[in-house]
């Protein structure tokens, strides 16, 4: 009886300590995004990272049977990463684009066969080139677009597409009402998610792809 009551404790001890972790990595996460805003709001956009409501959501739209990278710009600490890598893309199939350096350190550790690429993904092709071999099955955005004027949000689209295979989708969440890249002489269609209510605060998601 004594080393069952024994074994008990350990398992119940074992549980807590996994759950404190836990928590320190999720505050740790909200602090790291806190002090990016503060140093740079225009590019961080977000106090908190996307939560796992809508980082499953974001994943959703991509296809895992389907062969090829998949870029992530704006991975910030790694939500929608995770996700993806939960969803069956093979870690090793991701491109991480990350603006600070700080996160591209947090990144590489977290996910040591993803490539983390340091550098500005409003300048896509460039930050891209000799680190994308053939044409991505998806590009996933959590940059914080409406921080953005119209018209370098809709250079980043017509930048973004040629990188892809014919029909993939670029993904983007936003907390507005109104479609983040531009719809009006754009080319592209445009599905919209519900709310994800699970994210604060609320958000949807935007899955745009080239008319063809």
């Amino acid at each position: 009886m004594r080393y069952k009551v024994e074994s008990e404790v350990r398992s119940t001890a074992e549980k807590f300590k996994s759950r404190v972790s836990e928590a320190r990595a999720k505050l740790g996460d909200e602090a790291r995004f806190i002090k990016s805003w503060i140093d740079d709001p225009l590019r961080t956009g977000s106090v908190t990272p996307s939560s796992p409501a809508l980082a499953r959501r974001m994943a959703s739209f991509v296809d895992p049977e389907q062969p090829g990278p998949v870029i992530e710009i704006g991975p910030g600490t790694g939500p929608v990463t995770e996700a993806l890598i939960e969803r069956g893309i093979d870690e090793a199939r991701l491109i991480l684009v990350e603006y600070s350096p700080e996160f591209c350190e947090l990144l590489r550790r977290r996910f040591p066969r993803a490539t983390v690429v340091q550098g500005d993904a409003y300048a896509l092709s460039t930050t891209l080139e000799g680190h994308l071999n053939e044409k991505a099955i998806a590009l996933v955005s959590s940059l914080p677009l409406f921080n953005r004027p119209p018209a370098t949000r809709t250079a980043l689209a017509r930048e973004a597409f040629p990188l892809l295979v014919p029909g993939a989708p670029f993904i983007q969440f936003t907390y507005s009402v109104i479609s983040p890249i531009p719809r009006k002489g754009s080319g592209l269609k445009a599905l919209v998610s519900d709310w994800v209510l699970r994210n604060i605060p609320p958000a949807r998601v935007w899955v745009y792809r080239q008319i063809s």
